[in-house]
């Protein structure tokens, strides 16, 4: 049996806006450069990125959300037929699952989730549109402090 991480798959969802001039696209969270070469990159530069955008999804879900219970989450992944990735963080399943059907969820805890208490009052598609534009602006940050600050200005 191999050890070797699984192929990294492109974290395009098919709504670029590096296109109309954005330094991070809006959708995947990408910077520009890593949307225009992602094909030529290697295997462990894609994992890198990878990384990076896994990390910072993470950080913001687990600011909102705690995960009770990762096998009942995992459970009612396949029971909702939600694709997800067994060997990525259980956050990251359960933002698949909110993208899938946050509408759907009623009581949370049967999906093995809560609620941080400062986010109760929101609805779960309300909370999943906030963690994404929080996973942008944080993506954002990360270009504009490490990136962004070499680059000439645009004139």
């Amino acid at each position: 049996m191999s050890s070797a991480q699984p192929r990294v798959l492109t974290p395009c969802i098919g709504v670029c806006s590096t296109g109309i001039g954005d330094d991070v696209c809006r959708g995947c969270k990408r910077f520009c450069h890593e949307v225009i070469h992602w094909n030529s990159y290697s295997e462990e530069q894609k994992q890198l990125i990878d990384q990076r955008l896994d990390g910072f999804l993470v950080q913001v879900m687990a600011d909102k959300l705690v995960i009770d219970n990762p096998d009942l989450l995992e459970w009612q992944l396949q029971i909702q037929r939600v694709r997800y990735r067994n060997h990525k963080d259980p956050y990251i399943w359960l933002f698949q699952l909110l993208k899938a059907g946050a509408g759907q969820i009623g009581e949370t805890r049967q999906y093995g989730f809560t609620v941080r208490k400062p986010w109760r009052e929101l609805s779960l598609h309300a909370l999943r549109e906030l963690i994404d534009q929080e996973f942008y602006r944080l993506s954002k940050a990360h270009y504009q402090r490490y990136i962004g600050m070499y680059l000439p200005e645009k004139g």
